[in-house]
């Protein structure tokens, strides 16, 4: 039986703690994973983005009272170097980040004051942060995705439970509006634009993480089940590459592949964390931050070759 994860954690401003799983299910050797330049300060639970080629990670939180970051910074995998960028207007954690129009955007999360709805983007062209219409409702551990033209804000937890919501933002107007609620309640998942469409993977509700995989038709406007995953997975990073989706969780790596409708394992990472972000850029697979299975928040960035 897994512990509860990182809500009772956030809620309680407590220690980097989320779901431990174990180390089975790789089918290669962690020999193939190899260690890229860390994040110049240790953190789990952070809001991250791919754009241009280059990663983006804000905020975050460290220490065992789970003290929410500021910090930002961007990764250059040519030259794997990481560059502190303006940090973020308030210090926040279980944010959700993406990528929109080229910039970056982070949603909602957990500040000292207490959980937010505040939106707000950065123009890695230049200049600050600014903000964004907030969300119609605090939310953290939630999932930020752009799907044409839209963003939108899924999941996550507040006022004590797990919550169906999606929030849709319209940037012409620069308002949220509501979208298809999720088929089920859902926290401290994974979310990707894939195939045209919006794809949910894992995550916790209560007790348990799920194995659960729903779909999003933006056209319809309709969710449906997706593939499920070979075991439960929360708290994790997720990245879509080509027809490939990379599901990585502590010591399980699990990969999507539309064209066989199929999960398979793949190599566990060298240094098992949750609480991470994944992103697909170049040809390689990064697994990056995240909290280590003796909960200690990590700076860790590990890479793997997927061409």
């Amino acid at each position: 039986m897994r512990p509860v994860a990182v809500a009772l954690a956030v809620l309680c401003a407590g220690a980097c703690v989320g779901a431990l799983s174990s180390a089975g299910g790789a089918s290669t050797s962690a020999a193939d994973w190899e260690r890229a330049a860390s994040l110049s300060q240790r953190r789990s639970y952070a809001a991250a983005a791919a754009i241009g080629g280059r990663i983006y990670v804000a905020g975050g939180m460290v220490g065992e009272t789970g003290r929410p970051l500021a910090t930002a910074s961007r990764y250059d995998p040519r030259r794997d170097v990481w560059t502190t960028l303006a940090p973020l207007p308030t210090p926040t954690r279980s944010a959700a980040g993406t990528a929109f129009d080229g910039r970056f955007v982070v949603a909602g999360g957990t500040t000292a004051a207490g959980n937010v709805a505040t939106v707000v983007e950065l123009d890695p062209r230049g200049g600050g942060w600014r903000r964004l219409a907030s969300l119609p409702a605090p939310r953290f551990n939630h999932r930020l995705v752009a799907l044409g033209g839209r963003l939108y804000a899924l999941g996550g937890y507040d006022a004590g439970r797990e919550r169906r919501d999606v929030f849709v933002y319209e940037p012409a107007a620069n308002r949220w509006g509501r979208g298809t609620p999720l088929p089920r309640p859902v926290h401290a998942f994974g979310a990707v634009a894939f195939h045209g469409e919006l794809w949910v993977v894992g995550g916790r509700r209560g007790e348990s993480a799920v194995r659960e995989v729903w779909i999003l038709d933006p056209g319809t406007g309709r969710w449906r089940r997706g593939p499920t995953l070979p075991k439960p997975m929360e708290l994790l990073g997720l990245a879509a590459d080509g027809d490939r989706l990379h599901a990585v969780e502590e010591s399980t790596y699990q990969v999507y592949d539309a064209s066989t409708g199929r999960w398979r394992s793949g190599p566990s990472p060298r240094v098992p964390r949750h609480a991470l972000e994944a992103f697909a850029v170049a040809g390689s697979l990064y697994a990056v931050g995240g909290c280590t299975t003796a909960l200690q928040d990590s700076p860790v960035v590990e890479r793997l070759a997927v061409r």
